[in-house]
């Protein structure tokens, strides 16, 4: 049986969870960290697998700072979908409204993460508000249930046979 390949890159802004995303999808996944005040942080790129029915889905997370805007570009490159990370604690700035932007306007479906939902300071329904073309669900990127039920969602509203390997989100 042939093995559908898919490849989903997760954005989002520093501290957002897209390692912990990862991490609880595929306790073996790999990153690339440097420390930093308060424990570390992707320096490069996570990147991750899991098989969801007959599809092998690679899972990329992409560093928070906008100083790596070309390493987003590089991972985001052929990707068939992405998730948006985001810490329903913090402001939907301007670097997350960027993020958001150019996603929305690169044609690539995604799905609006909002995750620490439960933590004090949470204001997920505002957050709501300022995503306009997604889907947007509240999720813990600690708890694997909910993340492979979010990952297995969204890949199941992929067109079929959906490989849009030539597709690039361009971050200006």
């Amino acid at each position: 049986m042939d093995q559908d390949h898919l490849k989903i890159v997760i954005f989002g802004a520093f501290g957002s969870g897209k390692t912990t995303m990862i991490k609880t999808l595929d306790p073996e996944s790999k990153h690339i960290e440097a420390p930093c005040s308060g424990g570390s942080t992707t320096i490069a790129l996570d990147f991750g697998r899991v098989d969801i029915g007959n599809r092998r889905v690679y899972l990329y997370g992409t560093p928070g700072q906008e100083r790596f805007e070309f390493a987003r570009e590089i991972i985001g490159r052929g990707m068939d979908g992405a998730i948006l990370l985001i810490d329903a604690t913090s402001p939907f700035d301007e670097f997350v409204t960027h993020l958001h932007d150019s996603l929305e306007g690169s044609g690539i479906p995604f799905i609006a993460v909002l995750n620490k939902c439960d933590n004090v300071g949470a204001r997920p329904d505002a957050l709501k508000q300022s995503i306009r073309s997604a889907r947007v669900v509240k999720a813990s990127a600690k708890l694997q249930p909910e993340c492979c039920a979010i990952l297995r969602d969204f890949i199941a509203t992929l067109p079929a046979g959906r490989h849009c390997h030539g597709n690039n989100v361009h971050f200006p």
